[in-house]
């Protein structure tokens, strides 16, 4: 309620300001834009405003009631409704509220750009100021509230307020008393406004078409209340459709791996009845895109029947590095919901596989894991942010844009960045704690490791090692989920690191990323890519949230993601079968060839690396590279050792501890 009111008062507190813009100049030019809408009026014979007024001045008795309507009714009436909805109808309220302050600060735009003077100012001797004459108290102009800015003719907002009341009510009810009281109230409004002097019909026109442009932008960012096509993709996910392309699918996902020793198609049967149980928990599971437009923003419609043998298949595989590369280059169909369990067999006796394959408008990486849960056992918790306060919000993405705007585009390429769809994927498991020995051991954080050991990696592993740039500029997507949150949607920012790509010890180039990864862990920059994901761009039409989409992601600006997901310790079963292995799956943004996901589960951190085939020929080079690095920087390694001594020296002279036990 404090924010609402706060709301209202700053509103308010607007319209008062353009009064201070007053100045004889001013004054002149409203008194000129008046009589010249009076012209207009004449020129094609509806003066209306004068034939009303001349009626009204001999009727005193209802000329003081004219003036009190003028000066109370509109108020009141949108007051009460506003208080009424907040009260009985919340859902409805957001919607009023918003269409509400967007046709006023329209209105409060067109009165400092454009002030014009009501008629019953105009020095002509045609009207009659009752506000004046009857010393009308709560109206502009009148004793009590003389200096309030009285060169606001255009638009009406006395119109305005009563045709949006009017508009709402027409939502909320279809009864013919309501409908006819609303209509009433539009009409005595602009006959009084007109009777009184203090509005030309014209001005009447502007502050209905006011509320048709106000509702008309709040279409473009969220339905109004009743609107029965289908929940609209937010805009922060529409954006992972507006970039995809054959040659770059936008499916996220994950690969468990589990011992069994179940019938692969009874394991099937299993699986897809705990998804058929679960389904109700998961809307985006039984639902598709509707038919795509261009100038239409997508929406979420009911599915009807699932065709289980599609979402739920039963494939062998020999290799199932090979299949997922197979899977990760084909985009899933939009006819239907956007979704696969593909259970695979064959790779390994006594093992069996699920690829939970999402599309990413549907949920983030976080999101994917969410939705994996509602089939583990037992019941699995995500780790969740408290959410800031709105002021922090706004001002660390007030910050967050300035900060973004300063990263500058991505000034190489990478090797194989003009793909064609084809992939090359591979996975590689480690423990944990051996990147926190790493992180101890150096004096940095486990995320820094993770990084650094994903460029040397690519360096180790790369067949044109020639061709590699100096850096490598990296999207590192930040989780944003907070307590509550659905797993449907994403929830994430991404933050721009360039890390070093160039020849160098391993240790020198964890040093040197350990340096720059402090844009990490403030959020600003987070908070500032959120909102541009999410806010921003949601009053854009579709076809310029498209053009943005596909300006920002991928080669302009990056050529890399690298994604570190939290999991839990602990022993899980998916359907009833016990997981070993848990791989995140990242798909590539258009032109950077490289994606790799990581996820701690149950003390191992598990790797699943897709590329281009121009980068990466053999991918399995990669997963032996990532070992390799890591063992590089681990202790007891040569570099390790030698680092570990450095730094021993250097704790002894100065007297103080190597390592900040808080570091990793």
């Amino acid at each position: 309620m404090w924010r609402e009111l706060t709301l209202g008062l700053g509103l308010f507190a607007l319209y008062a300001v353009v009064d201070l813009l007053h100045s004889p100049a001013r004054e002149a030019a409203a008194h000129q834009r008046g009589r010249d809408l009076l012209a207009a009026e004449r020129a094609i014979r509806l003066p209306v405003e004068e034939w009303l007024n001349e009626w009204l001045v001999p009727h005193t008795t209802l000329r003081i009631i004219a003036n009190y309507e003028y000066a109370i009714t509109y108020v009141a009436t949108a007051l009460a409704l506003l208080v009424w909805l907040y009260l009985r109808r919340p859902a409805v309220y957001s919607w009023a509220r918003s269409t509400f302050v967007l046709l006023n600060l329209i209105a409060v735009g067109c009165f400092a750009l454009w002030p014009v003077a009501p008629p019953r100012l105009l020095d002509n001797g045609v009207f009659v100021d009752t506000v004046r004459a009857d010393g009308t108290v709560f109206s502009w102009g009148s004793p009590l509230v003389s200096q309030a800015n009285q060169m606001a003719a255009m638009p009406s907002l006395h119109i305005a307020w009563a045709v949006w009341v009017s508009v709402v009510l027409a939502l909320l009810s279809s009864r013919w008393w309501v409908q006819g009281l609303s209509a009433l109230h539009v009409t005595v409004t602009l006959l009084v406004i007109l009777a009184t002097a203090n509005h030309y019909w014209l001005d009447a026109v502007g502050g209905a078409l006011l509320v048709a442009v106000a509702m008309g932008l709040m279409a473009l960012v969220r339905d109004r209340p009743g609107h029965d096509a289908g929940p609209r993709v937010a805009s922060a996910d529409a954006f992972f459709l507006y970039v995809e392309s054959p040659a770059a699918p936008q499916h996220v996902g994950g690969l468990v791996v589990m011992d069994s020793g179940v019938e692969p198609s009874a394991y099937r049967d299993r699986l897809a009845a705990a998804l058929r149980e679960r389904l109700a928990d998961m809307p985006r599971f039984r639902q598709r895109l509707s038919a795509p437009s261009r100038w239409r923003h997508p929406r979420w419609v009911p599915a009807g029947d699932l065709d289980w043998d599609w979402h739920v298949p039963l494939v062998e595989a020999a290799s199932l590095d090979a299949l997922m590369a197979r899977i990760q280059a084909t985009p899933l169909p939009r006819d239907r919901p956007l979704w696969r369990a593909v259970v695979v067999t064959g790779f390994a006796p006594g093992r069996i596989a699920v690829l939970l394959q999402v599309h990413h408008v549907v949920a983030d990486g976080l999101g994917t894991i969410a939705h994996a849960a509602f089939v583990l056992e037992p019941e699995l918790t995500l780790p969740a942010l408290p959410a800031p306060s709105p002021l922090r919000r706004a001002v660390g993405a007030v910050v967050g844009i300035a900060q973004l705007a300063t990263d500058g585009p991505n000034r190489y390429r990478l090797p194989g960045a003009a793909f064609d769809g084809e992939r090359r994927f591979a996975t590689a498991g480690v423990p944990l704690a051996r990147l926190k020995a790493a992180a101890r051991e150096h004096g940095v954080r486990v995320s820094d490791v993770l990084l650094s050991v994903v460029a040397g990696s690519l360096r180790r592993a790369c067949d044109r090692v020639d061709d590699l740039p100096p850096v490598l500029r990296t999207s590192v997507p930040l989780m944003m989920r907070g307590t509550g949150s659905a797993a449907e949607g994403n929830v994430t920012a991404a933050v721009m690191l360039d890390l070093p790509l160039g020849p160098m010890p391993e240790a020198e180039r964890l040093a040197a990323t350990a340096r720059r990864t402090g844009r990490l862990r403030s959020p600003t920059r987070a908070l500032g890519g959120r909102f541009v994901m999410a806010g921003l761009t949601a009053v854009l039409p579709p076809p310029l949230q498209a053009w943005f989409a596909r300006t920002v992601y991928g080669e302009r600006f990056f050529q890399a993601i690298v994604s570190n997901m939290p999991g839990p310790t602990g022993t899980y079963r998916m359907a009833g079968e016990p997981m070993r292995e848990v791989y995140p799956v990242l798909p590539l943004a258009p032109r950077a060839p490289l994606a790799v996901g990581a996820l701690s589960w149950d003390g191992t951190l598990f790797i699943g690396a897709s590329a281009a085939p121009g980068l990466l020929a053999d991918a399995d080079r990669f997963a032996a590279a990532f070992r390799a690095t890591l063992d590089e920087l681990s202790p007891g390694s040569v570099d390790g050792w030698l680092h570990a001594n450095a730094n021993t020296s250097r704790a002894r002279l100065s007297g103080v501890s190597k390592v900040d036990p808080n570091s990793a």
